[in-house]
């Protein structure tokens, strides 16, 4: 029966993404139910694709992703595919009438990881636009439920918040991106010779993004809200870590919040939500 076999896509899916990242499993377990199995759709496409030009050293990377988009865009087709993860994503994909452009944008960037190594202003921003504000834009879609009044407002703010999390991202993963990938995303610092200025200019970067971001959140509606205000908070914890943590640090070790401080911060905003101060 196809109905089983969707549950066990849907459950591929909660898997993968359960897998991969227990933060962003963590927010999604603060949105309404409803929620949750489109979002585990969405991450868990992203993390496949993701997961091709990062780890599979070993296996012909350019041919893979070529194979995955296009296996992406049968699925959506035909509205079935013997791939789980992408049988869960078609669904979405309908459902929410997520845009293809969307999609070919992520690919773009996907491709990007596979040849470039440094990266101009344009360029970065190219690659941010696909690696991250489109998980945000899909995500959106989701939550504003097919109202595209509502998405076209808030479409600005949640690429901002994508794209502050895609930049601590890069400054919590300097040391894999660089040494180990090779890959230097911002422009214009030599990573040979990374100095707290340079970590300073990227962190008040990113701070103007989630000053616009917080924006939008507060607009977001009720049901999803307290989820993505607390991813909003952890990164910001984060930052606040990289912050106070020498750029020679960052360079060498990947900064992490505990597990207690994570909690810890679930109820503060959870008391923020709940007494309607968010």
């Amino acid at each position: 029966m196809k109905v089983i076999y969707d549950r066990i896509s849907t459950q591929c899916s909660k898997i993968i993404t359960q897998a991969y990242t227990n933060s962003f499993s963590l927010g999604i377990k603060c949105l309404h139910p409803q929620y949750h199995n489109p979002i585990y759709a969405i991450y868990s496409f992203f993390r496949l694709g993701d997961e091709i030009v990062d780890s599979f050293h070993d296996y012909p990377k350019k041919k893979l992703l070529e194979e995955y988009k296009k296996a992406t865009y049968e699925a959506i087709e035909q509205k079935i595919s013997l791939n789980p993860i992408l049988n869960n994503f078609q669904q979405v994909v309908h459902a929410y009438q997520v845009e293809h452009s969307l999609i070919d944008i992520f690919f773009d960037s996907m491709a990007m990881d596979l040849t470039r190594r440094t990266y101009t202003q344009d360029t970065l921003e190219k690659y941010i636009l696909g690696s991250a504000e489109v998980v945000g834009l899909m995500c959106l879609k989701i939550f504003c439920e097919n109202d595209e009044e509502k998405y076209r407002q808030l479409k600005p703010y949640a690429m901002k918040l994508s794209s502050a999390f895609q930049k601590i991202n890069f400054l919590r993963d300097l040391h894999t991106d660089y040494k180990q990938l090779g890959r230097t995303y911002f422009p214009h610092i030599n990573f040979e010779q990374f100095s707290d200025t340079d970590k300073r200019k990227i962190e008040e970067e990113v701070g103007e993004d989630f000053k616009e971001a917080l924006i939008g959140i507060k607009m977001l509606p009720r049901k999803v809200k307290f989820g993505v205000y607390l991813a909003y908070k952890y990164y910001k914890r984060l930052l606040q870590k990289i912050r106070k943590t020498p750029s020679s640090k960052v360079l060498y070790q990947r900064i992490r919040i505990p597990s207690y401080q994570k909690y810890a911060m679930i109820f503060s905003v959870s008391l923020r939500y709940n007494l309607s101060l968010l």
